[in-house]
């Protein structure tokens, strides 16, 4: 906890994706939210079939959802959502003639059913 997932469509080449990560974890680690940064775990999954709206013309977009054990308050959850949403922001780039959207999403799990172990390595 937390699990980060981003989705984003596969018409953004120019996104670093594993750098990308690297910095949303950071925006997490830096929150002082978390423990310990270990427990920080991110993915990511293009996706090539999708449609954003209905009007022709060539669109896109990046979403984050950051699944966190309940109990924050709504004001932390808010800050975690900008913060990452300006990593968003400053990660992926205008592109000319394509319309794209940015958007963050914090979910709750429940403390009580999660269940979590480490195995030694």
């Amino acid at each position: 906890m937390p699990h980060l997932n981003l989705e984003y469509s596969d018409n953004l080449p120019d996104v670093n994706v594993d750098v990308l990560l690297m910095r949303l974890n950071h925006a997490l680690v830096g929150s002082g939210q978390f423990a310990d940064e270990l427990d920080i775990k991110s993915r990511a999954q293009p996706v090539s079939q999708y449609r954003v709206g209905t009007a022709p013309g060539e669109r896109s977009f990046a979403h984050v959802r950051l699944a966190l054990l309940s109990g924050r308050s709504p004001e932390v959850k808010q800050r975690l959502s900008n913060s990452l949403l300006a990593v968003l922001r400053e990660a992926v780039p205008s592109k000319a003639g394509v319309h794209i959207q940015l958007s963050v999403e914090v979910q709750d799990m429940d403390r009580g059913s999660y269940a979590k172990q480490h195995l030694p390595g």
